[in-house]
Order: C-alpha cells, then structure tokens, then sequence
C-alpha cells in the first residue's frame, strides 16, 4: 500500500489504483473498443439479451472493466438469474462500482458504472439472492474476463497484478 500522505493516486480499499484515465489514456482506450463496446460503455447501451459471450461463463476468475482493465465482480458472486445478462450478487469491492440514478425510459433504476474510467456497466436492482439482495446486472460487451491466476488486463500501465 502506499503512502497517501505522498502519493495522490486514489485507492480503493483493496488496493487497486482508482485515478481515472488522462484525456490522452482515455482516447487510447476508447480506441480499442468495437463498435458495440462503444455503444454499451460510452453511450449508456443495453446488449440483446440472451446473446452475451459470458453469460455462461463458469470458470473461476474476474470480470473486469473492459474500457480500463478494473476488476469488477468474481465468479463466486454470479448467480443465473433467467434475465439474460450476467448477474451478481456484489462487486470485488464496493469503491469500484459507482451506483448513478438513471431516470431513462420513464423508469427509476440504478445504473452502475466503472468507479475509474466511468463506463456504463448495467444496473443494480435490489431483488436479488443473499447475501446481498443486490442484482448487478451487467452488460457482457462491458466486461472482459481473467481466468484465476492469470494476468489482470492492464491498459493503463498501472500494476493491478494477478486474477
């Protein structure tokens, strides 16, 4: 951990580097995404249901932010819940979620976004599974998953180690 008397980088409490992108990491990053990357992370989208590439995803591992590379959930916390969508019961750490009131489409929900690069993961709804009650329903387009013990994506060059 590091000295935050000396060092301006924001942490959440384990320890990841919160500092969102510069201007320029961020173009870099928004570079990289597919057309439909850019749609669901930059312009608050929603993919199909029933189509996303992890929604049967079962190995054990992290889901991270697709755009900046933050580890979002774990497996142990995905749950079927017959929506279509990825869902889980809790974030890796409540400091890399940021919940958003979103009033679109005549509804009240919350959105939840990447705590670092502020890309649109999905919404949170609170009739999910214990221990929770939460269901974070995510955008599998808005995620990138790293199996247990291999390299955490890493596009900003910021050391967030190992899955």
């Amino acid at each position: 951990m590091t000295d935050t008397q000396t060092d301006p980088t924001l942490r959440s409490p384990s320890g990841y580097d919160l500092t969102p992108p510069s201007e320029s990491q961020r173009v870099a990053l928004e570079a990289d995404l597919n057309a439909e990357e850019k749609r669901v992370l930059l312009s608050h989208g929603t993919e199909a249901p029933f189509c996303g590439v992890l929604l049967g995803e079962k190995r054990a591992g992290v889901f991270c932010c697709r755009e900046c590379g933050l580890p979002l959930f774990k497996q142990g916390t995905k749950f079927e819940s017959g929506t279509g969508w990825p869902s889980f019961t809790q974030p890796v750490d409540e400091a890399h979620v940021t919940a958003i009131v979103d009033r679109s489409y005549g509804m009240v929900r919350t959105e939840t976004v990447c705590a670092r690069c502020g890309g649109h993961q999905g919404h949170v709804f609170p009739d999910g599974p214990p221990p929770t009650g939460l269901r974070y329903c995510i955008n599998s387009v808005a995620l990138s998953f790293v199996p247990e013990g291999s390299p955490l994506p890493d596009p900003l060059g910021r050391g967030d180690g190992v899955a």
